[in-house]
């Protein structure tokens, strides 16, 4: 699906081909039906100008009668070609579009969401290496737009190729002798009308190419500035607060303006250049229906070759040839919104194909040599030659690690200024950092998790909150209401299952703190071997923190634990134990490890951990230095 005709056709050769040509069969039969009621429609035209023609002819004995009954099976034919073919084939191609745009829909939804976190990697891809923008608006309305205007052009093809095929053959077979044009024979009206069509149609054909091209091109301009400015505003009501706390809705005003600027003003062009499409196929509509149509057969009426009849039948005739024909120009701005909404979407798989390796496609745009294997669990975890850059082949690393490991079992601390790169270290170690090289050789067998502050997602249930990256199918109730109870979201226990409550999802729901006691949850049920805690404890005061580590203390035994969190000093447990074993200190771009050595004495450090006033552990500290 990375070309345009490759896009085109997937639906047609995928698992669900049947489902996929059994619909466009049906299409096409109603489209030719449709296309032989054209015929008949010029016929009866035809029939019911004469009967009024010859209304008051002497030889006409039921004039009435006549008049009334062409008139019927004018209506009558309408009705069958309008709300019978036509009307069932919109509601067929409707279903096709629905199924088609599902198929793709899935598609891509499988590819963004897959294992290599390409949804990721396509959204932080330098703008250079082809990254996509408003992915969103590629999925939703491109696809949407893209599979109903592929199905109208296909139809619209497909109608004029049986137009051309029953209208042609009717006008061969009323075709008579043109006066000058003797050798033609009995062809010379059907040329002189094909003549007239390939002659007018083919010219304004070329015109509205001209004006569709820039009309394409506006499109995908204006799905840009319409997508920049969508995403800004999804993005500053997610930091409404914060804007709100700072003041900033003049800033923020002022950002919108400058956004909507670049939407109006391509608005503006697109609407000249679709005024003057519109204006120039008027003129050609009225053109081709009023004086191409009825010029071929102007000649042999003339020449009394034609009665009124024939020659009203036969400019039917022509005008539906030149009005099927003459689809090209009338969806020329359609086709237009196809061929914009298509290479967004071709942009889109092109940019999920281009990040299927992750490494090969960073390397375009800077130096991505990052090399994972595994090794005895007895290890641990191991990091070797390790260094972090930013984009660009000359980028100097800023951090750097020599050797590092991690034993089974042991906690470390990541510490050091903020931006020094210890949020940057634990993403390279999950393969989340695109520019660096090294070595990083995980346990082999163990199950790692990767905690964040909070888990970002709605419409789903607290149940499938707990049991991420996993299904809510993994875990029993009674396991979920466990490490709920167990990471202090007792009183959650009844509402599981529920998507929301009282009309909020839990995104709204839970507080800071309970969003992080929920990554406490999830921890506990999942029972990692090796836990990476990113800022996990961010939104809890001290007592929370502690009661966070205690808890994954308790319920997680052996686990190996990298925490980065903003504290000077690690947290300790109530008694004054360290949970921590090691820690990791940046300074100056680089990363050494050492035992966790405590600054206090251990028997001030028992006597800070007791939950009593302050006063008093300071006086019976002292007390007990004058006694010794």
């Amino acid at each position: 699906m990375r070309s345009f005709w490759g896009l085109m056709r997937a639906y047609w050769v995928s698992d669900r081909w049947k489902e996929a040509w059994t619909l466009t069969l049906v299409i096409a039969l109603l489209t030719a039906l449709s296309s032989k009621a054209g015929v008949w429609f010029a016929e009866a035209s035809g029939e019911l100008v004469n009967s009024i023609a010859f209304f008051h002819d002497a030889a006409n004995t039921t004039p009435l009668r006549s008049l009334l009954v062409n008139a019927g099976i004018l209506v009558l034919l309408v009705v069958l070609k309008d709300a019978g073919f036509t009307g069932i084939r919109n509601l067929v191609s409707a279903t096709l579009h629905r199924k088609w745009r599902g198929w793709l829909d899935s598609r891509f939804n499988e590819a963004l969401l897959d294992g290599n976190h390409t949804h990721f990697h396509a959204q932080h891809a330098s703008t250079g290496s082809g990254a996509p923008d408003n992915i969103d608006q590629r999925v939703q309305e491109s696809i949407k737009d893209m599979t109903g205007g592929a199905i109208g052009l296909a139809m619209g093809v497909l109608a004029v190729a049986t137009s051309l095929f029953f209208v042609g053959q009717k006008l061969l077979e009323n075709s008579v002798e043109v006066k000058g044009l003797e050798f033609l024979g009995s062809y010379g009206s059907a040329i002189l009308a094909f003549l007239a069509v390939a002659t007018y149609v083919p010219l304004n054909t070329w015109i509205a190419v001209k004006l569709g091209s820039l009309l394409e091109r506006l499109n995908v301009k204006m799905q840009q500035a319409e997508g920049s400015y969508r995403g800004e505003l999804t993005t500053f009501l997610r930091r409404s607060f914060h804007v709100a706390a700072s003041q900033g809705e003049g800033v923020q005003r002022t950002m919108h303006g400058r956004l909507y600027v670049d939407i109006d003003g391509t608005w503006t062009r697109l609407n000249i250049v679709n005024t003057v499409y519109m204006s120039f196929e008027l003129i050609y509509n009225f053109i081709g229906a009023r004086i191409v149509a009825y010029g071929p057969g102007l000649v042999p009426f003339i020449h009394n070759g034609l009665d009124l009849k024939g020659y009203i039948t036969g400019s039917e005739l022509v005008n539906s040839l030149i009005g099927q024909c003459s689809w090209f120009i009338h969806v020329m701005p359609a086709i237009a919104t196809l061929r914009a909404n298509s290479q967004r979407v071709t942009e889109l798989a092109n940019a999920i194909e281009n990040v299927q390796h992750p490494q090969e496609f960073y390397s375009q745009t800077g130096r991505s040599d990052f090399r994972y294997a595994s090794q005895n669990p007895v290890f641990g975890l191991t990091i070797q030659k390790l260094e972090l850059a930013h984009q660009g082949e000359d980028a100097t690393p800023f951090l750097s690690v020599a050797n590092l490991r991690f034993r089974r079992g042991e906690w470390t601390f990541l510490k050091g200024e903020s931006g020094c790169g210890k949020t940057s270290l634990i993403k390279a170690i999950n393969g989340l950092w695109p520019y660096g090289q090294g070595t990083i050789v995980f346990p082999e067998g163990v199950k790692s998790f990767y905690a964040a502050q909070e888990v970002k997602l709605q419409q789903v249930t607290l149940k499938q909150l707990v049991c991420l990256p996993g299904s809510e199918h993994d875990h029993s109730d009674a396991q979920v209401a466990s490490a709920l109870y167990k990471a202090g979201l007792g009183d959650f226990l009844s509402h599981m299952d529920d998507e929301s409550r009282e009309g909020k999802s839990w995104d709204q729901v839970l507080s800071g703190g309970q969003k992080q006691k929920l990554v406490v949850a999830r921890i506990v049920l999942q029972q990692p071997g090796l836990l990476f805690l990113d800022e996990a404890t961010g939104a809890l005061d001290p007592d929370g923190k502690v009661a966070f580590h205690q808890a994954i203390k308790d319920n997680c035994p052996d686990v190996t634990v990298i925490s980065v969190m903003h504290e000077a000093v690690a947290p300790r447990s109530m008694t004054g134990s360290e949970f921590y074993h090691s820690i990791v200190a940046i300074a100056e771009g680089v990363a050494t490890k050492k035992p966790l050595v405590p600054t206090l004495p251990a028997e001030l450090t028992t006597i800070l951990a007791q939950p009593r006033p302050v006063e008093d552990k300071w006086l019976r500290f002292s007390r007990r230095l004058k006694q010794k």
